[in-house]
């Protein structure tokens, strides 16, 4: 089951990297993208930005290391929550 999730979100991820362009004509600009990212192409980038991590997370579920990989980026915010 986690192949199957995992290739689907890569396909996803793929088709929002390589129709970008599609997206933004459709959706339009996303003013945090066009602030943060630049002044012509911040939307354009924040589209294919978020379908590399779609491909990204796709992988990890695929591969079955999504548990890890979570362990390992919140693990600082974890181990204050800890009681000791």
């Amino acid at each position: 089951m986690n192949i199957l999730v995992g290739l689907i979100l890569i396909i996803v991820g793929a088709l929002i990297v390589i129709k970008s362009e599609w997206l933004l004509d459709n959706f339009g600009r996303i003013g945090f993208f066009e602030q943060h990212l630049g002044t012509e192409g911040g939307s354009r980038l924040g589209y294919k930005l978020v379908g590399i991590l779609t491909i990204f997370i796709g992988i990890l579920i695929m591969t079955g290391m999504i548990g890890g990989f979570l362990t390992w980026l919140l693990s600082p915010i974890l181990k204050f929550s800890q009681v000791k």
